[in-house]
């Protein structure tokens, strides 16, 4: 379907793995990053929140307390594309 991005190939997915710190959860990316408290934690999504507004592309977020897990995939293409590696990556950048 026209304006949908395309969805990539598992070999693609799997390798570009190998460099990013998230894991392949059927067809989504997912990774969970722990701070030291509630604050910390916070300050992580709103660093993440500000790299999703840049991209216009945004993961599904959940908090408990210190810990966060994010979840990456294109909605509108129903899998793992370009853009969430792209995002991904960045995301590891914050450290």
């Amino acid at each position: 379907m026209p304006g949908r991005p395309p969805l990539l190939a598992d070999d693609v997915v799997e390798g570009a793995l190998t460099e990013l710190q998230w894991i392949r959860n059927g067809n989504r990316l997912e990774k969970t990053v722990k701070r030291a408290d509630f604050a910390g934690a916070m300050r992580f999504v709103n660093a993440v929140a500000e790299l999703a507004e840049e991209a216009d592309h945004h993961p599904d977020i959940t908090i408990a307390w210190n810990t966060v897990t994010l979840a990456l995939w294109t909605h509108v293409s129903g899998g793992i594309t370009a853009a969430d590696l792209e995002l991904a990556a960045k995301i590891d950048a914050l450290g």
